[in-house]
């Protein structure tokens, strides 16, 4: 397939008082001569040439539709634009541009499920700005949920979170809760279909044929038959045992102290996690600056980079574009693997 044949990503602006806007330049430097790896933002011009003139950049180039993305990649960075509702003082963020934040979503999406772009590279957003702004989701994976849930995924449909790198995945059961409602809300039903989607996820769109998948306890110990907790015996291991009836490779709960050291990693191609942490605390440790958010169960690509608005060092011009070129790099991936 020529390079002509290949869509352009997307990447959305995220807060704009974070480092979003400064390692979107980073990863275009970057990734500028690679045409493959072409990407638009989807952000106010104001912004951004002040952004890009800051490090020495030419001012973004103003497109129409993200397939002009690709002529001007090497020279410029493609821009579809937006306005703020507010300046932007960098590490200040205000509820004011709420709408832009996520209206920088809408519109990536849009372009997506229109066929226009190969997938989304969201950058990171404050969920309490949001919050503050009305927004009535937990995140950005709940949200892309919500907004392409009238459209088919490849498999079985998320959405679901999955955190990546070189050399460790992770998916969760539950996300953004207390780690007491995240207990309660381990359910086999639950168990089940998230783990169909990453299994069909490793397929479809990491194209494993034969996928792995380690699923994690939720108490010490694998609740040591049944001494520490019986959330293992009642709930986790039914749904293995159906899902391995299914004819998906899946183990009974393991004990989290001891599944993630090399060793045991060699013997899974994913691990199904409990809790928020209980996952992304060992993903992030191994790599946390090549670590990757994926969104599974869409019918678009979205990849993440793994960390947040880090408003404390907005505007210093020491953020790292490493987990956003990595999530660019595995969102066409994604694409690659998906187009077959």
């Amino acid at each position: 397939m020529s390079i002509n044949a290949f869509r352009p990503l997307i990447l959305t602006l995220g807060d704009p008082a974070g480092v979003g806007p400064e390692i979107t330049v980073k990863a275009w430097s970057a990734l500028r001569d690679n045409p493959k790896l072409s990407f638009t933002l989807v952000g106010p011009y104001d912004l951004m040439a002040r952004k890009l003139n800051e490090m020495g950049q030419p001012a973004p180039r103003i497109i129409e539709t993200p397939e002009m993305a690709r002529s001007m990649f090497g020279t410029a960075l493609p821009l579809l634009p937006m306005k703020l509702n507010q300046d932007v003082e960098d590490g200040r963020p205000t509820p004011v541009n709420g709408t832009v934040v996520t209206g920088s979503i809408e519109r990536a999406v849009k372009h997506c499920l229109a066929g226009e772009a190969e997938g989304i590279v969201t950058n990171p957003i404050s969920k309490d700005i949001l919050y503050q702004a009305n927004f009535k989701y937990p995140g950005h994976t709940e949200y892309l949920g919500m907004l392409t849930q009238d459209h088919q995924a490849p498999y079985a449909h998320g959405p679901l979170m999955m955190l990546a790198n070189s050399e460790l995945r992770v998916a969760l059961v539950t996300v953004h809760q207390s780690v007491e409602q995240a207990a309660l809300s381990v359910t086999e039903d639950k168990i089940i279909r998230h783990a169909r989607i990453l299994h069909g996820a490793l397929i479809h769109d990491l194209g494993i044929d034969n996928p792995r998948i380690a699923l994690a306890a939720l108490n010490p110990h694998a609740g040591e038959n049944g001494a520490m907790g019986d959330t293992e015996i009642t709930i986790i291991n039914p749904a293995a045992a159906k899902l391995r009836a299914e004819g998906i490779d899946i183990s009974d709960a393991m004990p989290p102290d001891t599944m993630f050291h090399k060793e045991a990693r060699a013997k899974y191609d994913a691990a199904l996690c409990m809790y928020h942490d209980q996952g992304l605390i060992p993903v992030k440790t191994i790599d946390f600056h090549g670590t990757v958010n994926v969104t599974m169960g869409l019918p678009i690509v979205r990849t993440s980079p793994d960390h947040g608005t880090a408003f404390d060092i907005a505007g210093q011009n020491i953020a790292r574009p490493d987990s956003l070129i990595a999530a660019i790099k595995l969102a066409r991936q994604i694409a690659d693997t998906r187009n077959g």
